[in-house]
């Protein structure tokens, strides 16, 4: 079977979780016999051919239109990206079967679906609607709402991460719950970071003093993260215990939150640590008490997931996928969401019992080995394929 994948973001160029999970998913597919070629636009540096972990990458050089809105940058992309779809198959052979990711990849997916009718597979990461808290902002978010009730509707079969996101597809786009699959995000699970006890106390103290506990947010520094309810319950927490709050990440509402801090008076409590590699997020993970992710809509939360699997506690709202992937009390503990004071008497309980909240660490961690994985992920993706492919051989649509 060859696929032809069409993401947005493929490595280097990876913003959020939609590129984490193209970037993971891709490999463990060819690990199971899943021949796959991945088409993206070249948007950061990278080769525009090349041949990484079994798979085939090419990356479009995606055309310079500084005037353009979004979504109109984002439709004259995909005309470049199915163009060079179609030399591809010249040069690779035909493909089976296309999986697009996100709206972001809709025009050129259902062009190639329909010019060489063969089916196409979906994954919708996030809605658009969602993101607004169910309202649409404005003639741009319109049309990415557009876009995605086509891909959706395009689609053979659409793999959502989450029930909560199956139940969003229904309520925004009525799509049919039994042509949706739910397979969750994975995770590579983290090794021991530090190579002696001398070097994890080293490095935890470039964030905190050995008085202090240290509680930790990484992802993008967005509005739905919610990182204005955690800002807004820090001064209750720091009333009670002794600790320090470590935000690392960059995006749009990054001053607005170091201007809430300083307004709340607790800007030397707060670290705006900005972009950090993944080695060093990793570190984090190891030297914090916890991490928290208060979101006020999160499809799955890979962000969470990657905490569990490096044996934090965690503290999540209940927004979206989150509550699907942590267990209240077991695996970690959910709070409601845009709640600073339920989010304050969390953390203060979480960091008032440590061994319980490593506990309950550790008790995620056993889950995330056996549960997300990326060869578990695959399998599950590749039987959505033959699923499809199954269907499409005994239906006359591809043989017209």
């Amino acid at each position: 079977m060859h696929v032809l994948q069409i993401a947005w973001e493929y490595p280097p160029h990876i913003v959020g979780g939609l590129g984490r999970h193209v970037a993971e998913l891709v490999p463990a597919l060819a690990g199971h016999d899943v021949r796959v070629t991945v088409i993206a636009p070249r948007l950061r540096e990278g080769a525009l051919a090349e041949v990484c972990d079994g798979v085939e990458v090419r990356r479009i050089n995606a055309p310079d239109m500084p005037w353009a809105d979004y979504p109109s940058f984002v439709s004259a992309t995909n005309h470049v990206l199915a163009q060079a779809a179609c030399a591809l198959r010249e040069e690779l052979g035909p493909f089976d079967l296309i999986h697009a990711h996100d709206w972001l990849a809709t025009e050129a997916a259902a062009t190639l679906k329909h010019q060489w009718r063969i089916p196409l597979v979906a994954t919708i990461h996030a809605t658009e609607r969602g993101r607004g808290r169910g309202m649409l902002h404005g003639p741009a978010a319109q049309r990415i709402n557009e876009l995605e009730w086509r891909l959706a509707y395009e689609a053979w079969r659409v793999i959502v991460c989450s029930h909560f996101m199956a139940q969003q597809l229904g309520d925004y786009f009525q799509t049919p719950l039994d042509k949706i699959d739910v397979v969750p995000n994975g995770v590579n699970i983290g090794g021991t970071p530090f190579r002696d006890a001398d070097h994890w106390l080293s490095f935890r103290r470039r964030y905190v003093a050995d008085d202090e506990r240290m509680v930790f947010h990484v992802g993008r520094i967005v509005y739905e993260k919610g990182l204005h309810v955690l800002l807004d319950a820090w001064p209750i927490v720091t009333s009670r215990i002794r600790a320090r709050l470590v935000i690392a990440g960059m995006g749009e509402t990054l001053d607005a939150l170091k201007a809430q801090a300083a307004a709340l008076g607790i800007a030397a409590q707060v670290d705006f640590a900005g972009f950090i590699a993944n080695e060093d997020r990793d570190r984090l993970y190891h030297a914090a008490d916890l991490a928290i992710f208060p979101s006020l809509y999160e499809p799955f939360g890979i962000v969470a997931l990657e905490a569990l699997a490096n044996a934090c506690p965690v503290i999540v709202s209940n927004a979206g996928g989150l509550a699907e992937v942590v267990q209240h009390g077991v695996t970690g503990l959910v709070v409601p969401a845009d709640s600073p004071r339920a989010l304050a008497d969390a953390i203060t309980a979480a960091l008032s019992r440590p061994d319980m909240a490593r506990s309950r660490a550790a008790a995620a961690l056993r889950e995330v080995r056996e549960y997300y994985t990326w060869p578990r992920i695959a399998h599950a993706t590749k039987t959505v394929y033959e699923q499809v492919m199954g269907a499409w051989h005994n239906d006359s649509w591809g043989k017209g």
